[in-house]
Protein backbone atom coordinates (compact mmCIF):
# COMPACT_ATOMS: atom_id res chain seq x y z
CA UNK A 1 0.00 0.00 0.00
CA UNK A 2 1.39 3.16 -1.20
CA UNK A 3 2.25 6.21 1.81
CA UNK A 4 -0.78 8.92 0.30
CA UNK A 5 -3.21 4.95 0.25
CA UNK A 6 -2.29 4.40 4.02
CA UNK A 7 -3.08 8.13 5.08
CA UNK A 8 -6.36 7.87 3.36
CA UNK A 9 -6.98 4.69 5.10
CA UNK A 10 -5.98 5.89 8.37
CA UNK A 11 -7.77 8.91 8.53
CA UNK A 12 -11.07 6.68 7.18
CA UNK A 13 -10.69 4.75 10.37
CA UNK A 14 -10.22 7.75 12.85
CA UNK A 15 -13.38 9.40 11.34
CA UNK A 16 -15.35 6.42 12.29
CA UNK A 17 -13.67 6.24 15.55
CA UNK A 18 -14.56 9.59 16.62
CA UNK A 19 -18.04 9.13 15.10
CA UNK A 20 -18.15 6.43 17.82
CA UNK A 21 -17.38 8.77 20.54
CA UNK A 22 -17.35 12.16 19.33
CA UNK A 23 -16.73 13.57 22.91
CA UNK A 24 -12.99 11.33 23.25
CA UNK A 25 -9.81 12.93 22.17
CA UNK A 26 -9.41 11.12 19.21
CA UNK A 27 -10.49 14.43 17.47
CA UNK A 28 -6.60 14.79 18.28
CA UNK A 29 -4.74 12.25 16.01
CA UNK A 30 -7.64 12.54 12.98
CA UNK A 31 -6.52 16.17 13.34
CA UNK A 32 -2.77 15.13 12.39
CA UNK A 33 -4.41 12.91 10.19
CA UNK A 34 -5.68 15.96 8.25
CA UNK A 35 -2.56 18.01 8.47
CA UNK A 36 -0.42 15.64 7.25
CA UNK A 37 -2.93 14.99 3.85
CA UNK A 38 -2.91 18.73 3.25
CA UNK A 39 -6.17 19.46 4.72
CA UNK A 40 -5.11 22.06 7.20
CA UNK A 41 -8.12 23.87 7.33
CA UNK A 42 -10.01 20.81 8.54
CA UNK A 43 -7.36 19.79 11.27
CA UNK A 44 -7.33 23.55 12.18
CA UNK A 45 -11.83 23.37 12.70
CA UNK A 46 -11.57 20.20 14.38
CA UNK A 47 -8.53 21.18 16.67
CA UNK A 48 -10.84 24.33 17.82
CA UNK A 49 -13.91 22.46 18.29
CA UNK A 50 -11.80 19.72 20.51
CA UNK A 51 -10.12 22.29 22.26
CA UNK A 52 -13.62 24.20 23.26
CA UNK A 53 -14.14 20.71 25.51
CA UNK A 54 -10.60 20.55 26.61
CA UNK A 55 -8.44 23.87 26.39
CA UNK A 56 -5.41 22.53 28.28
CA UNK A 57 -4.74 19.30 25.71
CA UNK A 58 -1.88 20.49 24.57
CA UNK A 59 -1.05 17.84 22.17
CA UNK A 60 -4.13 18.98 20.24
CA UNK A 61 -2.88 22.78 20.69
CA UNK A 62 0.59 21.72 19.28
CA UNK A 63 -0.89 20.00 15.91
CA UNK A 64 -3.29 23.29 15.53
CA UNK A 65 -0.20 25.26 15.75
CA UNK A 66 1.54 23.86 13.14
CA UNK A 67 -1.31 23.68 10.87
CA UNK A 68 -1.66 27.10 11.42
CA UNK A 69 2.23 27.70 10.49
CA UNK A 70 1.68 25.57 7.46
CA UNK A 71 -0.82 28.06 6.55
CA UNK A 72 1.61 31.09 7.02
CA UNK A 73 -0.36 32.31 9.74
CA UNK A 74 2.42 33.47 12.18
CA UNK A 75 0.55 35.68 14.23
CA UNK A 76 -1.94 32.84 15.43
CA UNK A 77 1.14 30.22 15.73
CA UNK A 78 2.90 32.80 17.74
CA UNK A 79 -0.70 32.93 19.89
CA UNK A 80 -0.44 29.66 20.40
CA UNK A 81 2.95 28.84 21.25
CA UNK A 82 2.89 31.48 23.82
CA UNK A 83 -0.12 29.97 25.78
CA UNK A 84 1.75 26.65 25.61
CA UNK A 85 5.02 28.22 26.82
CA UNK A 86 3.13 29.95 29.36
CA UNK A 87 1.76 26.01 30.85
CA UNK A 88 4.81 24.76 30.43
CA UNK A 89 8.27 27.08 29.07
CA UNK A 90 10.22 23.71 29.01
CA UNK A 91 7.97 22.26 26.31
CA UNK A 92 10.57 21.68 23.70
CA UNK A 93 8.51 21.31 20.89
CA UNK A 94 6.64 24.52 21.62
CA UNK A 95 10.12 26.23 21.93
CA UNK A 96 11.14 24.86 18.57
CA UNK A 97 7.88 25.89 16.96
CA UNK A 98 7.95 29.71 18.52
CA UNK A 99 11.84 29.33 16.96
CA UNK A 100 10.47 28.81 13.75
CA UNK A 101 7.55 31.62 14.46
CA UNK A 102 10.54 34.26 15.10
CA UNK A 103 12.66 32.66 12.16
CA UNK A 104 9.80 33.53 9.70
CA UNK A 105 9.52 36.87 11.15
CA UNK A 106 12.78 37.76 10.40
CA UNK A 107 13.39 37.78 14.11
CA UNK A 108 16.77 36.07 13.99
CA UNK A 109 17.63 36.69 17.54
CA UNK A 110 14.50 35.88 19.20
CA UNK A 111 14.37 32.72 17.29
CA UNK A 112 17.86 32.31 19.05
CA UNK A 113 16.95 32.71 22.43
CA UNK A 114 14.13 29.78 21.73
CA UNK A 115 16.95 26.98 20.32
CA UNK A 116 19.36 27.86 23.10
CA UNK A 117 16.58 26.85 25.59
CA UNK A 118 15.99 23.76 23.06
CA UNK A 119 19.41 22.57 23.08
CA UNK A 120 20.02 22.99 26.77
CA UNK A 121 16.95 20.94 27.44
CA UNK A 122 17.89 18.50 24.65
CA UNK A 123 21.35 18.26 24.15
CA UNK A 124 21.14 15.54 21.38
CA UNK A 125 18.91 17.46 19.12
CA UNK A 126 21.76 18.06 16.36
CA UNK A 127 19.50 20.17 14.19
CA UNK A 128 18.34 22.99 17.05
CA UNK A 129 21.89 23.02 17.69
CA UNK A 130 22.92 23.73 13.89
CA UNK A 131 20.52 26.05 13.22
CA UNK A 132 21.56 27.91 16.27
CA UNK A 133 25.11 28.34 14.79
CA UNK A 134 23.83 29.36 11.93
CA UNK A 135 21.59 32.50 12.94
CA UNK A 136 24.34 33.52 15.74
CA UNK A 137 27.17 33.09 13.26
CA UNK A 138 29.29 36.51 13.48
CA UNK A 139 31.90 36.68 10.87
CA UNK A 140 32.99 40.16 12.86
CA UNK A 141 33.89 38.11 15.63
CA UNK A 142 36.09 35.29 14.36
CA UNK A 143 39.63 36.37 13.85
CA UNK A 144 40.87 33.30 12.14
CA UNK A 145 38.32 34.11 9.18
CA UNK A 146 39.32 33.36 6.34
CA UNK A 147 38.22 33.81 2.21
CA UNK A 148 33.86 34.36 1.94
CA UNK A 149 33.75 35.01 5.93
CA UNK A 150 36.82 37.49 6.07
CA UNK A 151 34.81 39.53 3.06
CA UNK A 152 31.55 39.30 5.07
CA UNK A 153 33.06 41.27 7.70
CA UNK A 154 32.31 44.60 5.85
CA UNK A 155 28.74 45.89 5.43
CA UNK A 156 29.08 46.55 1.90
CA UNK A 157 28.95 43.06 1.28
CA UNK A 158 25.43 42.20 3.09
CA UNK A 159 23.60 42.56 0.61
CA UNK A 160 20.00 40.59 -1.15
CA UNK A 161 22.55 40.43 -4.46
CA UNK A 162 25.60 39.08 -2.53
CA UNK A 163 23.44 36.76 0.06
CA UNK A 164 21.36 35.52 -3.61
CA UNK A 165 25.03 34.52 -4.88
CA UNK A 166 26.35 32.66 -2.43
CA UNK A 167 23.26 30.82 -2.23
CA UNK A 168 23.60 30.15 -5.62
CA UNK A 169 27.19 29.02 -5.43
CA UNK A 170 26.42 26.65 -2.86
CA UNK A 171 27.58 28.35 -0.03
CA UNK A 172 25.38 28.22 2.49
CA UNK A 173 26.55 29.72 5.61
CA UNK A 174 27.87 32.28 4.09
CA UNK A 175 24.39 33.33 2.46
CA UNK A 176 22.95 32.56 6.12
CA UNK A 177 25.53 34.97 7.63
CA UNK A 178 23.96 37.94 4.84
CA UNK A 179 20.93 37.27 5.35
CA UNK A 180 20.67 37.12 9.06
CA UNK A 181 23.28 40.72 8.83
CA UNK A 182 20.26 42.16 7.16
CA UNK A 183 17.34 40.79 9.54
CA UNK A 184 19.01 41.88 12.31
CA UNK A 185 19.26 45.55 11.23
CA UNK A 186 15.76 45.22 9.64
CA UNK A 187 13.01 42.13 10.60
CA UNK A 188 10.64 43.34 8.07
CA UNK A 189 13.75 42.88 5.18
CA UNK A 190 11.15 39.83 2.90
CA UNK A 191 14.03 39.79 1.05
CA UNK A 192 16.08 38.93 3.47
CA UNK A 193 13.44 36.51 5.45
CA UNK A 194 12.88 34.55 2.12
CA UNK A 195 16.83 34.37 1.11
CA UNK A 196 17.18 32.83 4.57
CA UNK A 197 14.17 30.08 4.30
CA UNK A 198 15.98 29.12 0.85
CA UNK A 199 19.21 28.64 1.90
CA UNK A 200 17.50 26.29 5.11
CA UNK A 201 15.75 24.67 2.43
CA UNK A 202 19.04 24.46 0.57
CA UNK A 203 20.72 23.02 3.47
CA UNK A 204 17.81 20.81 4.54
CA UNK A 205 18.37 18.90 0.61
CA UNK A 206 22.28 18.98 1.36
CA UNK A 207 21.53 16.77 4.25
CA UNK A 208 19.95 14.63 2.25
Amino acid sequence: MSEPDALVLAIKRQEERLARDPASLAFAQLADLYRKAGRTQDAITLCREGLARYPQYTTARLIMAKALLAEGRLDEVAAEAATMLANNPKDVQCLRLAAEVERRRGRVDGAAEHLEKVVKLDPADREARALLGLLRADPQADGEAAGLARVLRDDTFATLTFGAACLEQGCLDEAAAVYTRLLRKDPDNSGARDGLEQTLRARSRRKG
